[in-house]
């Protein structure tokens, strides 16, 4: 997986106050959007086109269109729900699907629950959403469920990444010969015992939505 750390002021302030917690969870969801839209603009650089002409006013006019199969966006439920419309509004022709994965807090290993894709994503290019790359376990199985239906092209997008967790997804998907590129704010310091990034931003789920029992 290759790896590509967004290095401008406006991520960094944007990140820098969903970090703070005493930011609300309308403030939080808004900066998020606009932080995923700026991260878009970097992960999306390797989008398919096809040359296209259209008619100016003034005259005709050689451009380009997204190809088909339309990209795939898909957030991991239900923290990535909050990155899906930053991403939709850079590309809003983009198709969506979901997929929902829960870690075992013992084993922080992750198992699907819930999914809305299309059986066959032969030829796609899939671009996947969520907040916080900790151990890497909930991403490398949403990359390998996408790439077992057909996907050839990955790109992930995340707010933040331990450095224990892209050593785990790399090793994860060493064999997995598509390529997949991750598109993230920062890079922070480790993980805790409870697998939670240091100093992070908390649980992005919860910061996002709320505390739900």
């Amino acid at each position: 997986m290759d790896l590509r750390v967004v290095d401008h002021p406006l991520v960094a302030h944007k990140l820098t106050v969903l970090r703070d917690e005493h930011t609300d969870s309308p403030t939080f969801r808004r900066l998020t959007e606009e932080l995923v839209t700026l991260l878009a603009y970097e992960a999306t650089r390797e989008v398919r086109v096809t040359e296209h002409s259209v008619r100016t006013p003034v005259g005709p006019a050689t451009g380009v269109a997204l190809t088909r199969p339309r990209p795939l966006v898909v957030p991991i439920l239900r923290a990535g729900l909050g990155m899906l419309e930053g991403m939709t509004r850079l590309m809003p022709t983009a198709e969506v699907g979901f997929v929902g994965l829960v870690r075992d807090e013992q084993t922080l290993q992750a198992s699907t629950y819930a999914e809305r894709l299309p059986d066959d994503l032969s030829g796609r290019q899939c671009y996947v959403l969520d907040p916080m790359l900790a151990t890497g376990g909930t991403l490398a199985a949403a990359v390998q469920f996408l790439v077992k239906r057909g996907a050839n092209h990955i790109t992930c997008i995340c707010l933040l990444a331990a450095p224990e967790g892209l050593e785990a997804i790399t090793a994860l998907l060493d064999d997995l010969h598509v390529p997949c590129l991750l598109v993230v704010a920062a890079v922070d310091e480790r993980l805790n015992e409870f697998g939670y990034i240091v100093p992070g931003l908390g649980d992005a789920g919860d910061r996002l939505y709320g505390v739900v029992g």
